[in-house]
């Protein structure tokens, strides 16, 4: 386990990093809004016959999955932000080793390393 001064980042990281987070929430809730927009608007367009019946539903179900994605994707991120105001931020929530900094940079809202990830994955939390 990684001593509590080799935890802390400097503040100015930490605000980069939690500028970037909400950055990336508001995104993920305004492309949410315009999926919820989408999925409204689908067979209003006029008398549907079988085929346009049979697409919408499908292009509905899409929708609704990806919304589900997106719900759990803001999960994720706000769960990301109190690690930041935590003090805990980078640390895998499983072992409480540090999730190196590469991964962090591509996926900045990870809760786990690589090795629990893969852990998770294979037999659940």
């Amino acid at each position: 386990m990684l001593s509590e001064a080799e935890v802390l980042m400097d503040e100015g990281k930490l605000s980069e990093i939690k500028k970037h987070l909400l950055e990336m929430r508001d995104e993920v809730l305004a492309e949410s809004e315009r999926v919820y927009a989408e999925s409204q608007s689908l067979g209003k367009d006029g008398v549907p016959d079988i085929g346009d019946m049979s697409s919408n539903s499908y292009h509905q179900e899409v929708l609704m999955n990806l919304s589900e994605t997106q719900r759990s994707r803001v999960r994720d991120i706000d769960a990301a932000l109190e690690r930041v105001d935590m003090g805990v931020y980078g640390l895998c929530v499983r072992c409480e080793e540090e999730i190196s900094p590469r991964r962090m940079e591509v996926r900045p809202f990870s809760r786990y390393c690589i090795d629990c990830k893969t852990e998770v994955e294979k037999f659940g939390e």
